[in-house]
């Protein structure tokens, strides 16, 4: 047999022309595919945190969880002020209280829930009430941070698995129903690695919000002056006949117990608040077991302003796993923490009741 080189030659170009056309096209697929997952100059930005592994700013967390309360706040006020607040029992605490739940805590709930979701869909969200995939909506967070929080807080990335976000819609709903306005707040807390470190306690119907971050700023500080020796304790209203004895029996009969709706509104009650409607106290104490959606914006305020919360043998709390802290809790700010918990023995015993 022999070869014709006309032939070859002929046979080669051939070849050569597929491989060309074959190659072309996965380079050109690639090459599709690398535009079309860099952002356009000038258009939208992926937002951080969207898939697991990414990095989440704190800076930008805080800013979206400040406008994730006031937005759930306005819902909240919406529903008291028209009176229509469909309140119903969704349960009982472990104390035997009936637990209500109310059109407030759902509206406020979903619409600070999904600004969260969709500003950072990676991070983990837990939120007092149930979210119901079919009543999503779209709510947009515009990536604009305001002014204060630029001015005292430096970006910082964490990775996106680190952190849980707890949400609470509507804090003290027993005394939303009695329409005791003063004791309601929104929350949002942000924990990395199980740290409370981005507290928000918003006051609904004064508008009034204070934030913090630990190692970053506040807009709110301690008050002046704390009494150690004849504190003033603020505590659940169910609660004061725990509290009140065994707090006077420490700390003598010019001790005062100040009853009080919501845990936010009691860490409040720690700082230096202008508000006519805010009580004040040197030590917050809970005797029973608390949700954490309850306590962990508090807890990251208090920590960022220097101040403690533990549980009532003084262990830290850790925002992680289980919704519930089993421990009851005692918070303070400029005070000696750890002499607070070696007076207070029998309240750990108490909490267990």
């Amino acid at each position: 047999i022999r070869l014709s080189p006309l032939g070859m030659a002929v046979f080669c170009l051939l070849g050569l022309g597929v491989l060309y056309h074959l190659y072309s096209g996965f380079l050109a697929g690639r090459f599709a595919f690398f535009m079309l997952s860099e952002p356009a100059a000038g258009g939208p930005e992926t937002p951080r945190g969207s898939a697991p592994g990414g990095a989440v700013d704190l800076r930008e967390l805080l800013a979206v969880s400040v406008l994730a309360a006031v937005r759930g706040g306005e819902e909240v006020k919406r529903v008291r002020e028209d009176n229509v607040l469909n309140a119903k029992a969704k349960g009982k605490t472990r104390e035997g209280a009936e637990e209500q739940l109310t059109s407030g805590d759902l509206l406020s709930n979903r619409r600070m829930f999904y600004l969260l979701k969709s500003a950072f869909p990676a991070v983990q969200i837990n939120s007092e009430e149930r979210v119901d995939a079919a009543e999503q909506e779209t709510v947009s967070w515009d990536r604009s941070i305001p002014e204060d929080i630029k001015q005292k807080i430096q970006p910082k990335e964490v990775p996106a698995e680190s952190v849980t976000v707890w949400i609470d819609p509507l804090d003290a709903t027993q005394e939303y129903t009695e329409d005791l306005r003063q004791y309601v707040t929104t929350m949002v807390c942000v924990a990395v690695n199980g740290k409370p470190v981005i507290g928000v306690i918003h006051k609904p119907f004064s508008a009034y919000t204070a934030w913090a971050m630990v190692d970053g700023g506040s807009n709110v500080k301690p008050r002046s002056s704390y009494n150690e020796k004849s504190p003033r304790i603020i505590v659940s209203r169910s609660h004061a006949g725990k509290v009140e004895q065994v707090a006077r029996q420490t700390f003598g009969n010019k001790t005062v117990i100040i009853p009080a709706g919501g845990a936010g509104y009691k860490v409040l009650a720690l700082l230096d608040v202008a508000e006519k409607n805010q009580e004040e106290a040197d030590v917050y104490i809970h005797v029973t077991y608390i949700k954490k959606w309850d306590i962990c914006a508090g807890n990251a305020v208090l920590r960022a302003l220097g101040g403690h919360m533990t549980t009532l043998t003084g262990e830290e709390i850790s925002y992680t796993g289980s919704d519930g802290n089993e421990g009851g809790l005692i918070a303070s700010i400029n005070m000696n923490h750890k002499a607070l918990i070696e007076k207070l023995p029998d309240l750990e015993k108490t909490s267990h009741k």
